[in-house]
């Protein structure tokens, strides 16, 4: 399933589960809200359903190899989570579906409950903001999941639809299994987004497609755990090889991507910028084709840190990074070189053609408004920011990327000098160093 807030990406530290109380308070009452009214739903369940000896066996079956399969894969999963920087997608729903169709409620929350008590002492603990009252919320938004899940399914098929027809069974299944995504995405994108609003975007709030379909795999896994309880428990036991293989290969993708990925704003980090601007300039050379190579570094932005803490300024940089990504386009190369420097290489452009796109970045950038916290939870409001930005072009600033890179470096360093919040490209950078400030 997917968590309902990002998980840490940098140290591992001792659990403090007082993180809850500083949280907005609009979550704060969501998640309260979606825990009483579970509890109140896991309470009338138990009072009202009966549980049969055999229910209890399928729960004792699934919970089982749910812990064990855990155990297995405890340090991939946990170096996954540490790793993870969207909604976060365990294993759990492999074991959770069948729940949904052959348990009554009352132990499909208890199996909730184990699946999650189990990751949260032997998996996660200790892991940097993967709080107590996180796993909870988590376990929670899983069993209301279940619950809505398994009230529609038996709306649509009956009481005991995994009894009935092949073609009952089966479309019992998939409706069980599509209702388990989308209502756990609609009430994990409920909390992240009430957590941080101006911090919302589609691939914060419901994860990248690469989440997604491993969340449907495990859906389809789940499925077939299904047919395998029915009719051969310990063929449950299979399913562990493709869990593993899936997991090791998501572990696998997320440590690419660390190695390739600036993790303060997820763009690319200098190594792979130079690495991908370089395969642009042997295309370039190649085919005698041209590009442009934009440098752009906030004024003053020492005042920011100096001013309202570095958690400010982070948020000022990963603000600025979204606006290059979404005023870019997706051929186009954007990396950060560290601190408040930011390199774009606009694919078969012109010198003249990027002078124009950065003078529009820089206007963009006068008008970016941040909203952020100092260092004690203060909230603040960052504007009036400006940009340096130097502009060169290949071939003609130069016959290597690093030249280009120089001659870029050249020009906002002539756009600093003159004053700043200006745009120089290599054509008029002795012009405009010439032109008293």
């Amino acid at each position: 399933m997917k968590a309902t807030e990002e998980p840490a990406r940098r140290q591992w530290v001792p659990v403090r589960d007082w993180a809850l109380w500083k949280r907005p308070r609009r979550w704060i009452t969501y998640t309260l809200t979606t825990e009483a009214i579970t509890l109140a739903l896991t309470i009338w369940a138990a009072l009202y359903f009966s549980v049969t000896d055999q229910q209890i066996g399928t729960y004792a079956l699934l919970a089982g190899l749910g812990v064990l399969q855990a155990e297995i894969s405890r340090k991939i999963e946990r170096a996954r989570r540490s790793l993870n920087v969207t909604p976060h997608i365990s294993m759990t729903s492999v074991w959770m579906l069948p729940g949904i169709l052959l348990l009554p409620p009352q132990l499909i929350a208890l199996l909730s409950f184990t699946l999650y008590m189990h990751l949260g002492i032997r998996t996660w603990f200790g892991l940097r903001n993967v709080d107590p009252h996180r796993t909870a919320t988590n376990a929670t938004t899983v069993i209301l999941t279940c619950f809505i899940a398994n009230l529609v399914t038996h709306a649509l098929f009956g009481a005991d639809p995994m009894n009935a027809t092949p073609g009952v069974a089966a479309g019992a299944v998939c409706v069980a299994g599509a209702m388990y995504f989308l209502v756990n995405t609609a009430i994990t994108g409920g909390g992240l987004y009430l957590a941080a609003p101006e911090k919302a975007s589609v691939k914060r709030i419901v994860g990248t497609w690469d989440d997604n379909l491993l969340d449907l795999a495990t859906l389809c896994l789940g499925g077939m755990m299904v047919m395998a309880i029915i009719n051969q428990p310990l063929m449950g036991l299979v399913m562990f090889v493709p869990m593993f293989v899936m997991q090791r290969s998501v572990l696998a993708k997320q440590l690419e991507e660390l190695a390739s990925t600036d993790q303060k704003t997820g763009l690319l980090n200098a190594t792979a910028w130079h690495h991908r601007g370089n395969q642009e300039l042997s295309r370039a050379s190649r085919t005698g084709g041209e590009f442009s190579v934009m440098m752009i570094d906030l004024d003053y932005f020492k005042k920011i840190n100096d001013t309202y803490g570095h958690l400010a300024g982070d948020d000022m940089l990963i603000a600025l990074a979204d606006l290059l990504k979404r005023e870019t386009r997706a051929h186009d190369l954007v990396g950060r070189f560290g601190g408040e420097e930011f390199v774009v290489l606009l694919a078969g452009a012109s010198e003249l053609e990027a002078v124009v796109a950065a003078e529009r970045l820089r206007m963009l950038i006068t008008e970016l408004v941040v909203h952020s916290n100092t260092n004690d939870g203060e909230a603040v409001v960052i504007s009036d920011r400006s940009a340096s930005i130097g502009v060169a072009a290949y071939p003609e600033a130069g016959q290597t990327l690093d030249e280009v890179l120089a001659s870029a470096d050249a020009a906002v360093y002539v756009a600093k000098e003159s004053g700043r919040n200006r745009v120089v490209g290599v054509a008029t950078r002795d012009t405009v160093a010439a032109t008293p400030g």
